[in-house]
């Protein structure tokens, strides 16, 4: 019978753990994601483990054994609740599967808006420093839409997301 286990490995050895233990014949589904991230000063997707420091195997019971798991490179141990090994239900993988990019695999995780629409902000740099305005959503991965109060009008401007700060008045 074949069952799909949960496998806790080392801190960033998802990989590691995945490449050895598919040198011992074994299954192994890392689930991946691109995940946006902040570097110098702009918005780069990077791909990482969709669960950090988690993997899973699919074994066959009765021909395969999970000792050798414990002792593969990369793993810190199969995830137990008591002294029985996890198994994970194979909804769960298709689930997983069937959530991922059909190209690429991957999952795609977005980046989490620090401000929800009609956040009172005030703009920290550029031709509008100083201004205050109302949030109303994010324009791209790195440019955000504020409502300002020019000349009497009400304007939507595009600005870079960093230079929005939220603002409340007292």
């Amino acid at each position: 019978m074949l069952r799909w286990y949960l496998i806790h490995t080392k801190p960033l050895c998802e990989g590691l753990a995945q490449t050895n233990l598919e040198r011992q014949a074994y299954q192994v589904y890392l689930p991946r994601a691109t995940q946006a991230v902040r570097c110098n000063g702009h918005w780069q997707d990077r791909i990482v483990a969709l669960f950090p420091r988690y993997l899973f195997l699919r074994l066959s019971e009765g021909r395969q054994s999970l000792g050798p798991v414990r002792f593969t490179t990369g793993v810190a141990n199969v995830v137990r609740f008591g002294s029985k090994y996890t198994i994970v239900p194979d909804a769960v993988i298709r689930d997983l599967l069937a959530r991922a990019d059909a190209v690429t695999g991957l999952h795609r995780l977005g980046r989490a808006s620090r401000l929800a629409p009609g956040t009172p902000v005030r703009i920290r740099r550029g031709p509008f420093d100083g201004l205050e305005g109302v949030f109303e959503r994010e324009a791209g991965a790195d440019r955000v839409v504020v409502l300002l109060n020019l000349l009497g009008q009400a304007v939507s401007a595009h600005v870079p997301g960093d230079s929005v700060r939220p603002h409340f008045a007292g």
